[in-house]
């Protein structure tokens, strides 16, 4: 998924008055609730306006509650967007504690994307402005209070660490001690957010507020859930994709110690029992007889072919500017390349799971997910429980990546536990979860690069074909053009070329194998084809590729400054032993500007070493250092796992990877050296969730170019390639 700068709609801009409004609520807690300002959905041209509520709490304590409409999943949001509340309230970070917001769209949806979802990269810029300005207004009316009570001007005052000070005097009031005075206030407009060179929390770095629980072993994830009376299931899908259950033979399940039932769906059983050894004891002697349907022959080769047969077709047009054919038909030189991209699954290390206690007309479901909404609906379609009915209690989640944006596993899941009297916990494991998750798509892709005498590019064009994700996830985000604004966000690359064309060409593999978002669908494919392509033109120019990308980013001085700063700290050009290289790699997505370099060693037998990686990421305001590196930290590790090992392998409708010992992860000791150097600018905050892991791919691969002198255009590289 992906989000794009300046795009909130004219006319969207809502006055201070609108945007807040003050109560006493339960046990004499001031309540602010305000609407995080309309923006536009990520469909291009199709821009509609949503108002959802945020709460923030002054108790009489003074301590600060707010309501986080984004959920944690290791990005730092539970920090980073309290730290823009505490900097504005002017009030001490370890007074603030966030509650995870409950289910409802209309108050809670992401303002950026129009649903309550945390993805896209967008939850620090959809905060952005909203909380700063609800933190602004409560501490101008706790200024207003005091004032009032001593009788002097509110200009005569200031604030510091949830107190109201009378410069003068020197007379103090705490927040909570003004909460009764300020709720009788009318509620101020437009007031001004604090200059950025006043910032005392924003942008310096900030102990993360979940870690000490993540450290010690208190914190609680879905899969920690335990109820009185609760049972757990283990469950098994048909081994081919799609099919369904035919015949069960329950009698051996039954019989193993503390299994108490075996229920059949249309595409799962699942074996239920006081805990889960039993039921895996049970589920592995269950006798099933499956009807392997249409999909017992689909294979990934098949699914390539498919792919890549779409290219013949005529697409829909998404990028046309200048005139290419005219530059291909006049140009000094045209180069052109086929490149692909391997699909791949998210592997969370807390693999799917859910608590589901299902009673009469309502339900209540404990679980960590991205998508709480779509949680609601997927249990109303099981059950028929009105979503209304339906609470949704959301916990840390362990690994996201886009896989807990989608709730089918919870229908599966609400389809069983309706049949039982008790909580029930449903819990994949990891081969189930590797088997019969969600897929990143497969695409193929067609570029061409016109070039003048002087080895300039005068024009780019750039056929796509894959999967559309926003087509089924979210129907209303298709633009009335036709195109899935994520299959071709960042398709154009962030360079500066005079004519450019894109076309895509949507193709879905078959029912049963669902593609989905993968930690940057878009620009993760779209950024690795369209790099690795522009090093391919560099090279056959004879160009460094560092001159040759910066010489073509004459309109972006962002991503044109991350990537001389990068290169610079990389020692780019020096002098490397044999069969060593860097490669490098420039991308503009999520509001954000990144550069990477990648320096690796390849041994004559083909395995690789990666030695270094070092970044440079423009992402406007930094809210805290300290998240960001370490976003970017993990985002390369999961980059590079993807890079030399991501790939899924399905054979007559069944996928031949189980868990991690072939669906591989990058090892402690496999991990490089990384440096990370952030540019502060004073642009607005970008997305950095993602953008780490998108541009290490075309880095890396261009490294094993510079590495073994070979070109490769799609990936993993097998190792009998890179042998000498």
């Amino acid at each position: 998924m992906a989000a794009h700068e300046n795009d909130t709609p004219s006319g969207a801009a809502l006055t201070r008055r609108g945007f807040l409004t003050v109560t006493l609520g339960a046990g004499g807690a001031l309540v602010a609730a305000f609407h995080l300002p309309a923006k536009q959905a990520l469909a291009q041209g199709g821009a509609r306006e949503f108002a959802p509520n945020v709460y923030v709490r002054i108790a009489p304590s003074g301590a600060v509650t707010f309501v986080n409409p984004f959920v944690e999943m290791g990005q730092g949001s539970f920090t980073a967007i309290p730290m823009m509340l505490a900097e504005e309230m002017d009030v001490d970070l370890s007074s603030v504690t966030v509650e995870q917001a409950p289910a409802d769209e209309k108050r809670y949806g992401n303002p950026i994307l129009g649903l309550q979802v945390t993805g896209a990269s967008c939850s620090i810029q959809g905060a952005w402005k909203a909380v700063r300005g609800a933190g602004a207004t409560c501490r101008a009316m706790m200024v207003a209070a005091a004032a009032q009570a001593w009788k002097v001007s509110p200009g005569d005052c200031r604030t510091s660490r949830g107190k109201v000070i009378h410069t003068a005097s020197g007379r103090e009031r705490s927040y909570g001690s003004l909460i009764g005075p300020a709720a009788a206030l009318p509620v101020p407009t437009d007031v001004p957010v604090k200059n950025p060179k006043d910032y005392k929390l924003v942008g310096t770095p900030a102990k993360r507020t979940d870690a000490r629980a993540k450290t010690d072993g208190s914190a609680r994830f879905g899969i920690d859930m335990r109820l009185a009376g609760m049972k757990v299931a283990a469950i098994r899908h048909c081994p081919v994709l799609g099919g369904k259950v035919r015949k069960v033979d329950d009698a051996k399940a039954l019989a193993v110690r503390g299994v108490r039932q075996v229920v059949a769906g249309d595409d799962i059983v699942a074996v239920i029992a006081d805990h889960y050894g039993a039921a895996r004891k049970g589920l592995a002697v269950l006798e099933v007889e499956w009807d392997e349907g249409a999909n017992a022959t689909f294979s990934t080769a098949a699914w390539e072919s498919s792919v890549r047969g779409a290219l013949k077709q005529k697409g829909l047009v998404s990028t046309n500017e200048g005139d290419f054919a005219a530059l291909r038909s006049g140009a000094a030189r045209v180069i052109e390349a086929e490149y692909g991209a391997p699909t791949m699954l998210h592997a969370p290390l807390e693999p799917m799971n859910c608590t589901i206690h299902a009673r009469g007309n309502a339900c209540d479901v404990w679980l960590g997910t991205q998508s709480p909404v779509k949680v609601q609906q997927a249990i109303q379609r099981a059950t028929g429980i009105p979503v209304e009915n339906v609470r949704v209690h959301n916990f840390l989640i362990g690994g996201g990546f886009g896989r807990r944006l989608d709730a089918e596993y919870v229908e599966q899941a609400a389809k069983i536990a309706k049949q039982v009297p008790f909580p029930l916990k449903v819990i994949y494991s990891r081969e189930e979860d590797i088997r019969h998750g969600s897929f990143r798509p497969l695409y193929c892709d067609e570029l061409a690069a016109t070039l003048d005498a002087s080895g300039t590019v005068t024009g780019f064009s750039h056929r796509l074909a894959g999967s559309a994700v926003i087509a089924r996830f979210s129907p209303p985000w298709i633009p009335a053009n036709g195109v899935d604004p994520d299959a071709v966000d960042a398709a154009e690359g962030p360079f500066s070329i005079p004519a450019k064309y894109v076309e895509y060409v949507p193709i879905e593999p078959p029912a049963g194998v669902m593609t989905a978002f993968w930690r940057g669908v878009g620009p993760g494919h779209n950024g690795w084809v369209i790099d690795s392509f522009m090093d391919e033109v560099a090279v056959a120019t004879r160009a460094d590729p560092v001159a040759f990308r910066a010489a073509h980013l004459g309109r972006n001085p962002r991503a044109k400054a991350v990537l001389e700063l990068a290169a610079g700290k990389a020692g780019w050009g020096r002098s490397l032993p044999p069969r060593t290289g860097m490669g490098v790699a420039v991308l503009s997505a999520w509001g954000s500007h990144i550069a990477l370099v990648v320096q690796l060693r390849v041994a004559e037998d083909g395995t690789v070493e990666v030695q270094r990686m070092t970044s440079a990421i423009d992402c406007g305001v930094v809210i805290n250092p300290d998240t960001v590196v370490a976003q970017m930290e993990g985002g390369h590790i999961f980059g590079l796992t993807a890079a030399m090992y991501g790939t899924v392998t399905i054979d007559k409708g069944q996928v031949q990877q189980s868990n991690f010992h072939n669906y591989q992860l990058l090892r402690i000791d496999q991990t490089p050296a990384i440096d990370v150097s952030l540019v502060r600018s004073g642009n607005d905050p970008g997305g950095v969730g993602e953008i780490g892991c998108a541009i290490v791919i075309p880095a890396y691969i261009n490294a094993l170019h510079a590495a073994t002198g070979k070109r490769f255009r799609n990936y993993p590289v097998p190792v009998k390639e890179l042998m000498a």
